[in-house]
């Protein structure tokens, strides 16, 4: 650990503020390199939430793993029709599907969490761990609604951040609702409506 700004910083925290930033960064920009750099950022985040009990955040980066690998299959990939993945919209039995998963994992989540480990803030961090999961593999099929979901994320774990004492985060995910507010903006000029 060491100082900045006044605070305890871990290496981990600045690998992934770092890594986090470029990635959606890279995302927003339709770079298919928002998946290796993702990659280091849930990697180091994975250490961090674990020391920090936060078990949710823990199992969320872990199938992070699995997802920006399965995303950065896709993007490279295309569609049947060419060889780019174009941005486009759920439909409502989607998303219906998607919210129903949502809620399931949040109750199921932080229900177990709560009961079995001594993990910090149970139900709010299987909430953002589930609505996370969903957002990033919107994102793997380039779904615009990706974006109002992370803004979603980004405003609860603020509140998670602050009050585990993880300032840079915090700070870091003030900048991801920032940085999913210019996506969702950014990908519309590039929607195909389906």
């Amino acid at each position: 650990m060491f100082q900045l700004f006044g605070q305890q910083v871990t290496v981990f925290e600045i690998v992934g503020f770092v890594a986090g930033i470029a990635g959606v960064w890279l995302t927003i920009k339709e770079s298919i390199w928002n998946f290796p750099i993702g990659l280091i950022n849930v990697t180091a985040s994975l250490l961090l939430f674990y020391r920090s009990q936060l078990y949710s955040d823990t199992f969320q980066q872990a199938v992070y793993i699995v997802l920006l690998s399965y995303g950065w299959y896709h993007w490279s990939r295309g569609t049947k029709k060419k060889n780019d993945l174009s941005v486009s919209t759920s439909s409502v039995k989607l998303l219906m599907i998607l919210l129903a998963l949502a809620v399931t994992g949040s109750v199921a989540g932080g229900f177990l969490l709560g009961r079995y480990t001594n993990a910090s803030y149970s139900y709010w961090d299987a909430t953002g761990t589930s609505l996370s999961l969903i957002a990033q593999w919107m994102i793997a099929r380039k779904k615009i609604e990706n974006w109002i979901l992370w803004m979603v994320v980004n405003m609860l774990y603020i509140g998670i951040y602050y009050f585990k004492h993880l300032n840079l985060y915090m700070v870091l995910y003030a900048i991801f609702l920032l940085m999913a507010v210019r996506g969702y903006y950014s990908w519309k000029k590039h929607l195909v409506k389906t």
